[in-house]
């Protein structure tokens, strides 16, 4: 496409898997059969995204989520970590790290390899930010396992989860990067921000030129049970410094931003040539299913940075943990339908 669109992830898993993971969880279900599960659902959001037009394929994230799937089958756990408060009262909670050494158990490599099973189109793989995996750690530490200890073990799985993503196959990896608008909530110097972005950066600097083009950072105030846990934290705070992170793309939250218009003269100055920024034009806490006709008023707003290096998507996934059941399956279909035709239309009446 003449102006690139591409899903963030997280699509609502099929009743059929929900199901089956509560049996599961319920010893009433064995592996093999859960491994089924997955790849049934896996295979119908392929085929789905497939036919609302979109030119790059997830696998919609159907593992339970985005956060925590390198956790999973570790033993040195415990459930009392970091809590993160939502706007409605919900809150999710971390894990807290008992032990060292800090390894991934499953790398998003898994699912690029499961995923590329079902579609020959360019694949997309999720994989979790490395700043995001750091508030594991404990603020009073673990004996005989010092956090730069801990630090230098998640920058290798980190940037081992990258890599084995591209191996597997993905064109694009996206680093979901939620907690940098929330980390200005919780720090309003921005030093706890910055800190993020130096650890990510440690990451990235890992890769070539070339295979950062192909990485990008996503930011949202969260979006879990129709609920947010930073939209108060104003972009203004947040862009400077997210936008001197050494990727090639950038996907931000917009459609459910009150002042696009203002975001976006905020962005035009911090544009570096190398950067592809696509912007969100899909609300996925709002139930009601934008229009291709909306689709493309946002995109043509959105046109005042440079039409080169614009792209479209969505604010954030539709649904990052798979107890999230706040919006419908068929809703999210029917918006990266509108994303993608509305994106369609705007590059015609763009001309490029």
């Amino acid at each position: 496409m003449a102006i690139p669109t591409e899903s963030i992830g997280s699509i609502p898993r099929p009743a059929s898997l929900l199901q089956a993971m509560t049996a599961f969880q319920a010893g009433r279900l064995g592996s093999a059969e859960m491994d089924a599960a997955y790849a049934d659902a896996i295979r119908d959001t392929i085929q789905q995204l497939e036919r609302t037009g979109s030119p790059v394929i997830t696998d919609g994230e159907q593992k339970p989520s985005f956060a925590t799937y390198p956790l999973t089958g570790l033993k040195n756990l415990a459930p009392d970590g970091v809590v993160i408060p939502f706007a409605d009262g919900h809150v999710r909670q971390l894990p807290r790290l008992t032990a060292g050494p800090f390894r991934y158990g499953v790398h998003a490599g898994s699912f690029t390899e499961a995923a590329r099973r079902y579609t020959q189109l360019p694949l997309k793989q999720a994989v979790i930010s490395a700043s995001a995996l750091s508030l594991l750690y404990p603020q009073a530490g673990i004996p005989n396992y010092p956090r730069e200890a801990f630090l230098a073990d998640l920058l290798d799985e980190a940037v081992a989860d990258i890599r084995g993503a591209f191996e597997a196959g993905a064109a694009v990896v996206q680093i979901d990067f939620t907690e940098a608008r929330l980390s200005l909530k919780l720090d309003g110097s921005g030093d706890l921000l910055r800190s993020f972005i130096s650890l990510n950066n440690q990451v990235l600097e890992r890769f070539t030129r070339d295979e950062r083009q192909r990485i990008g950072v996503h930011v949202c105030p969260g979006g879990d049970r129709d609920s947010t846990h930073s939209a108060d934290v104003d972009y203004a705070e947040l862009l400077p410094d997210l936008l001197q992170m050494n990727a090639g793309r950038f996907y931000l939250q917009m459609a459910s931003e009150l002042d696009r218009k203002r975001v976006l003269g905020i962005i035009r100055p911090l544009l570096k040539p190398n950067h592809t920024i696509f912007i969100g034009v899909i609300d996925p806490i709002n139930p009601l299913v934008e229009t291709p006709d909306q689709v493309r008023e946002r995109v043509l707003e959105a046109a005042v940075l440079p039409v080169a290096q614009l792209g479209t998507t969505d604010d954030c996934g539709f649904a990052p943990f798979a107890d999230d059941t706040s919006t419908a399956r068929d809703i999210a279909f029917n918006k990266i339908r509108a994303r993608v035709e509305g994106t369609e239309m705007a590059a015609r009446q763009l001309g490029v």
